[in-house]
């Protein structure tokens, strides 16, 4: 089992869990400076918010939440089965969470991750930076793995 994951950048936090919350009948699950997340039923939906004024209206990142590691390697081993370029990040601290992931690149810079969460956090991401993004940034071609700018 699993559900699409959407991060959102949005001007206002307040405003948009408001919305989001009267729009899918539902309260946030966790909400955090900066940052809430949805654990919506109907439709399955992860939704993800970030507050970021300079990239508002534009979406941060996709996903597709599962619920256990041994779903996460079996998506990685897939992808790249199938020639993609994989990021794989184990045990990691992105989201207020402990996470294990695979990062893929799709089409038109848009950057997808499968990912299960293993356990909460009171910390956003384990970068030394404490950027509130959980984006890696773009691999070039000649890589094999992304460089990340949190996470």
């Amino acid at each position: 089992m699993s559900r699409l994951q959407l991060a959102l950048n949005v001007s206002n936090l307040d405003e948009a869990v408001e919305f989001y919350s009267k729009f899918f009948k539902v309260g946030p699950a966790k909400v955090r400076a900066g940052y809430a997340n949805f654990a919506i039923e109907q439709p399955p939906l992860k939704l993800v918010l970030f507050e970021n004024p300079d990239s508002s209206g534009t979406i941060n990142h996709l996903g597709v939440e599962v619920f256990s590691t041994d779903e996460v390697i079996e998506a990685a081993e897939y992808l790249a089965g199938e020639g993609l370029l994989t990021d794989v990040e184990n045990q990691t601290t992105c989201c207020y969470a402990v996470q294990d992931k695979v990062w893929v690149d799709g089409p038109d810079a848009s950057r997808w991750e499968v990912y299960t969460v293993l356990s909460n956090s009171e910390q956003a991401d384990s970068s030394a930076q404490g950027a509130l993004c959980c984006v890696p940034e773009a691999m070039s071609p000649n890589e094999t793995s992304s460089t990340l700018s949190c996470c």
